[in-house]
């Protein structure tokens, strides 16, 4: 399913138009994105955690050459879902 998608699905759910429902998707997408830049969790119960972890720097090695180079610190965001949503997906 590509954004497009979701938001013909979000509009025939909530009988909303497209348009609407779009700006809707925006605006919690947009939510969900500044709250991880500022370091916060966003936890939608049954659903899901959005976080962001610390992956420290680290050596790796050019595997064309073999030799050792430098892979920066980052920080990166990450989902955990939640047990309603594992259990929707196992049946």
């Amino acid at each position: 399913m590509n954004k497009s998608e979701l938001i013909d699905a979000i509009a025939d759910s909530a009988d909303i138009p497209k348009a609407a429902a779009g700006r809707a998707l925006d605006a919690a997408l947009e939510a969900v994105t500044g709250a991880l830049q500022k370091g916060e969790s966003v936890a939608l119960v049954g659903f899901g955690t959005f976080s962001v972890k610390e992956r420290a720097a680290r050596t790796g090695r050019n595997p064309q050459t073999g030799n050792p180079i430098e892979i920066a610190a980052a920080t990166l965001p990450t989902f955990k879902p939640g047990k309603a949503l594992k259990d929707a997906v196992n049946k």
